[in-house]
């Protein structure tokens, strides 16, 4: 993996809007950065990134199917137990779920290491899957990288054959909250991929959803909503005034209730207690096992549900504190994991989101911070594959 500084389009202003980027600056600082890009050769992808991913998935689904047939392991994650029973019966169902994006740090002795598996409502999806694509299109005409250069990218060409297996007769309703722009545009993409599969899809924001008699979710023309893909995370929804509604499983949502398991970041502790050694797992313990973690271990502390790097902190051999974000979630219960660097190009660390979409490896988005910890406002940086 090179990183190297390219050219930046003329207009780059002009072509985010056209393509509907409108979230590529956020807070007047820059989040769509093509001033550089990383290149890996095939082999790297192949062997480094694409094959991890699909093992990982496959002992993630693994634990999913431990967890839902014990109390024990649903009871570490802290899933309400009022829900137990429901997620028990997504998962046997075979509930369909659509995409993922695991995180992994770049090292030098030939493995990426998963940090955390974002399984429910992983952002960066737009840009990973389409306006980095455009992106190295523009830049194989302009010379800026090989003309026979490629990228580990299918994710739009999966999403679109995902949502055709999941068509209906049933409209497909689109949700999320209104004040987030990125999740807005984000789900404008999906529905696009969505009616390109041939799916009758409707948007609504999670706030207009009503609740209509015999305790069916509504729209506001009090349409029954069936079935519908939520950027809204599965644990806010338990914790919402009508979660219990969930148990009833009216209503198909992608992402499944099964997910809460693997999005929970105690997936990671699961992971190397039925997993211990993997060469692409790092250790991690659940916080009542903090005592039996060995003296002079580097740790990041997690919370379970926290997200964009909320209330994560690192901590040296020493247990003092080396860096530390702020965030909502510092009252959850909390997960420790192995400390492993991320890779640092010049000012910056850099982290690589590997994504899933219908059980299968589709592509990467890689990420760039000034600091340790990925949060949501940390650049996006395009890639491609030569060599």
């Amino acid at each position: 993996m090179l990183r190297h500084d390219v050219p930046i389009r003329s207009g780059l202003d002009k072509i985010a809007r056209d393509h509907g980027f409108h979230f590529h600056i956020i807070d007047d600082e820059i989040y769509w950065d093509e001033s550089r890009a990383y290149r890996f050769t095939l082999q790297q992808i192949e062997e480094r990134i694409e094959k991890p991913t699909a093992e990982l998935h496959q002992m993630c689904l693994d634990v999913v199917d431990r967890a839902v047939k014990s109390e024990e392991l649903m009871t570490q994650l802290a899933i309400p137990p009022l829900y137990w029973d429901a997620i028990a019966e997504s998962w046997q169902s075979q509930d369909p779920s659509l995409y993922g994006r695991m995180d992994f740090v770049w090292t030098n002795e030939g493995s990426v290491k998963l940090l955390e598996y974002n399984a429910d409502t992983p952002t960066s999806l737009y840009e990973s899957a389409y306006f980095q694509w455009q992106w190295m299109e523009d830049a194989r005409r302009a010379g800026i990288i090989p003309r026979d250069a490629d990228q580990f990218n299918s994710i739009q060409d999966k999403l679109v054959a995902r949502f055709a297996e999941l068509a209906t007769d049933i409209p497909l309703y689109f949700c999320c909250c209104k004040e987030s722009e990125e999740d807005r545009g984000t789900l404008l993409y999906l529905e696009d991929c969505a009616v390109q599969a041939g799916l009758n899809t409707r948007f609504i924001y999670m706030d207009d959803i009503g609740l209509g008699t015999g305790g069916f979710l509504t729209d506001i023309d009090d349409n029954v909503i069936r079935r519908a893909f939520k950027l809204y995370p599965l644990e806010w929804m338990m914790r919402d005034e009508n979660g219990p509604l969930l148990c009833a499983r009216r209503e198909q949502w992608l992402e499944p209730l099964w997910k809460s398991v693997i999005s929970n970041k105690g997936i990671l502790p699961l992971l190397w207690r039925f997993f211990e050694g993997h060469p692409n797992l790092l250790p991690a313990w659940f916080e009542d096992e903090l005592t039996s973690i060995p003296n002079g271990v580097p740790l990041v502390r997690k919370p379970l549900f926290s997200r964009e790097g909320g209330n994560v902190t690192i901590f040296d051999a020493q247990r003092n504190i080396v860096e530390s974000e702020a965030g909502d979630y510092a009252n959850e219960p909390m997960i420790y994991q192995g400390f492993q660097a991320l890779p640092r190009f010049g000012n910056s660390y850099t982290l690589i989101g590997s994504w899933v979409v219908d059980d299968e490896p589709a592509g990467i988005g890689i990420r760039e911070d000034g600091s340790l910890i990925t949060k949501d406002t940390s650049r996006f940086i395009p890639h491609y594959i030569a060599g």
